[in-house]
């Protein structure tokens, strides 16, 4: 049973102990009350600020799975307060291992490289953070919901995905994805997402269902890529993946080529960002 009046208390209390710093956002003007505002970690989470403002309320929809893990991420949640959080809910709290939550301090540390594109992956691929330059960069497809997310289901199953990457390049990339993805399942044999991932492209992929009966098995922990961008053309990047100890998520940095233009581009790209936000608010 949901506990709507704990789960709006845990809620606002959480928000209030946050500071704009904690989580990348600029101070701004002097706040009339303490921590984050209500559209602050709507915004972070993905979700309306009514919808929020709602749940803060003991009014609206039960939030799904999803949307409590959005929101433990938001509020910067240490595993027994995600847990929490779910039960609060309603939900059984996701498995440990290979899980979708990210430790706040990760997140901190992800968020202070603002000059290079970086996200935060789960072992099979789906964002699940990622900071204002990888949003131009690499850019916003991976805001969907579900296998969606999954960068290897929409590269072997939604031709568009790969607009960004030169032609030439695919047959690299698609073998790198594979090569990964069976490091995965080789290492959590039998879990209900690994093989539901794998069975439907296998189902669904002409391409990965070759390239997986290769049986090639290798962990990426870096790459040369190259990618098309509508405002400042090529990119060459140098990708640096690095593995937290139980290897179940990843945080993927994407430095500029040495002996390229990727670092005036990706200055540049800032730059326009930028102006973007500041047209819209």
């Amino acid at each position: 049973m949901m506990d709507r009046a704990g789960l709006a208390d845990f809620l606002r209390r959480r928000r209030e102990l946050l500071r704009p710093s904690d989580v990348g956002l600029p101070d701004g003007v002097r706040r009339r009350t303490p921590g984050l505002r209500r559209d602050e970690v709507a915004q972070l989470a993905g979700m309306s600020t009514d919808y929020y403002a709602r749940l803060e309320q003991c009014r609206g929809a039960n939030p799904s799975e999803p949307i409590v893990a959005a929101l433990a991420r938001a509020l910067r949640c240490e595993l027994d307060e995600r847990d929490h959080l779910f039960h609060l809910a309603g939900l059984a709290p996701p498995a440990r291992r290979a899980g979708r939550h990210i430790r706040p301090g990760l997140i901190s540390l992800a968020g202070r490289l603002t000059d290079v594109p970086v996200c935060i992956c789960t072992d099979l691929h789906e964002v699940l953070w990622q900071n204002a330059l990888a949003d131009l960069v690499l850019s916003s497809q991976d805001h969907g919901a579900g296998r969606s997310r999954k960068t290897a289901w929409r590269w072997f199953t939604e031709p568009a995905s790969r607009a960004r990457v030169p032609e030439e390049d695919w047959p690299r990339h698609s073998l790198a994805l594979v090569n990964d993805l069976r490091a995965t399942y080789s290492r959590r044999a039998g879990e209900r997402d690994v093989v539901d991932l794998v069975h439907g492209l296998l189902k669904r992929s002409t391409e990965f269902r070759t390239l997986w009966e290769r049986h090639e098995v290798a962990v990426r922990r870096s790459a040369r890529k190259r990618l098309l961008h509508p405002e400042v053309g090529m990119l060459h990047l140098t990708c640096e993946i690095l593995l937290t100890p139980e290897a179940d998520l990843m945080v993927m940095a994407f430095f500029p080529t040495e002996g390229t233009d990727a670092r005036e581009k990706l200055d540049l790209l800032r730059v326009i960002g930028t102006q973007n936000f500041q047209t819209t608010v």
